[in-house]
């Protein structure tokens, strides 16, 4: 009552905002915080032009959200929520320190389908791509944007193509900058295998997008959640082109049959991992001079004793 009765008053909601922020250490205290997300970014949007409302706001925000993935509570936010935080984002468009932890509250709340849907719907995506163009070397932003990315290129509603098209030289970019940080090169890859099952890679993008996802495997082998993801972009990447497999058997920097056999030998007891990796393979056997090439490698070998350790799979 008081957030809705001083709602024009900037003392007033930052009060608030800072008395709210007390209890959130208290976990019970979660239910009664989640009623509070749609006064919290509408005194955000109101007063947009206070740098410390919005950063104390949206940390708050991202608190409470934590708490409610941490006890595998469903949020459920309307349209005007998201609507807020892309005004937001908008208006503070030159905000490094804000938008790092809006974009990280968009990463969180774009794992909801329902949430996904209402940021296709007020257009985040362009937004995203500018966000991560002006701030490419931000590890955070180009994490957090990635993942958005992911969960509307994911998603089974009907998205502009020609928007996520857009997001794919801008999203190889990020996969470039941040080829050393495990966790932004994790995010990224996933970007890139949910915009090539969509269909938005070109002829063009193929061979450089094929060697640049060889280059995270062989700078992060040791990370299983990169290696699938890797393995399941290039899988996509070697479904449509002929030219990508010839790529990744004749890369200048080492054959990816060498990257496979390597992933394999560091997971060989995630199942997951070796899944994904069965998958890539799967699709290198369709090409006749990819096929000769597995067999002077003794390709066989790798997948039979695969066959051996995963019998009833």
């Amino acid at each position: 009552e008081f957030m809705q009765a001083f709602w024009d008053i900037e003392a007033a909601q930052t009060k608030a905002i800072q008395l709210l922020s007390s209890f959130v250490r208290d976990k019970s205290a979660l239910p009664y915080l989640l009623t509070f997300t749609e006064l919290i970014t509408f005194a955000m949007k109101t007063h947009v032009d206070s740098p410390k409302l919005q950063v104390d706001g949206c940390s708050l925000l991202l608190e409470i959200f934590s708490q409610a993935l941490e006890q595998d509570v469903v949020v459920a936010l309307d349209e005007n929520v998201t609507s807020s935080l892309l005004d937001i984002v908008r208006k503070q468009s030159e905000n490094e320190e804000l938008l790092s932890l809006v974009c990280t509250l968009l990463m969180m709340i774009s794992a909801s389908e329902v949430a996904a849907e209402n940021l296709r719907k007020v257009g985040v995506i362009p937004d995203l791509l500018s966000i991560l163009r002006n701030f490419l070397h931000n590890e955070q932003i180009c994490f957090s944007c990635c993942g958005v990315l992911w969960s509307l290129a994911v998603s089974e509603n009907n998205i502009d193509q020609a928007l996520l098209k857009s997001a794919v030289p801008v999203t190889s970019a990020v996969l470039q900058e941040h080829l050393q940080n495990g966790t932004v090169t994790e995010s990224a890859c996933s970007a890139l295998w949910a915009l090539s099952l969509q269909g938005c890679l070109t002829e063009n993008d193929y061979e450089p997008t094929t060697a640049l996802l060889m280059d995270a495997l062989r700078m992060n082998p040791e990370r299983p959640v990169l290696v699938k993801n890797a393995c399941l972009a290039l899988a996509s990447l070697l479904r449509l082109s002929e030219i990508s497999a010839l790529r990744f058997i004749m890369d200048s920097k080492g054959s990816g049959i060498n990257l496979i056999r390597y992933a394999y030998h560091l997971h060989f007891d995630d199942p997951e991992v070796v899944k994904n990796i069965c998958m890539l393979i799967n699709e290198m056997v369709q090409y006749d001079d990819v096929v000769l090439d597995m067999l002077s490698q003794k390709m066989e070998e790798l997948l039979l004793e695969i066959k051996n350790c995963f019998p009833s799979s």
